[in-house]
């Protein structure tokens, strides 16, 4: 596996509580995910330090591996912590993420994501109201 080629991690998308849609792209030789999407009411939503989260990097450093995922971090905006996470995608349309501590996949969660088709994205990451 190599980030030049296309991979089938790389696109638009959905979260598993269909709150945030994410662009996962190339970042040199390994992929990278951007939150473009959010569902909220009022002011964009912040993280820890005071930044907007609209195209905020919050999966960071994924590298092939030979397990057939892509071994890399991911940040929760809320506190600031940066986790060890995998991503991989079992079927064209499913994206699977397990974040976790420690080195230790075993006491980790895993969420299932969707690939994003739906209704262009707002301006500020605003998603669209019918998710």
């Amino acid at each position: 596996m190599q980030a030049s080629a296309v991979n089938p991690e790389e696109g638009l998308w959905l979260t598993e509580d269909k709150d945030g849609i994410f662009l996962i792209q190339p970042c040199g030789n390994m992929l990278c995910g951007q939150l473009v999407g959010m569902s909220y009411d009022g002011a964009v939503p912040v993280d820890v330090w005071g930044r907007s989260q609209c195209r905020l990097q919050m999966l960071t450093d994924f590298t092939p591996a030979e397990d057939q995922k892509w071994h890399g971090h991911i940040l929760d905006p809320r506190s600031g912590r940066v986790y060890q996470a995998r991503i991989w995608s079992p079927e064209p349309e499913v994206l699977k993420l397990r974040g976790f501590v420690l080195g230790m996949p075993l006491f980790g969660e895993t969420q299932t994501w969707r690939r994003y088709h739906g209704a262009p994205i707002g301006a500020n990451c605003k998603m669209p109201p019918s998710l």
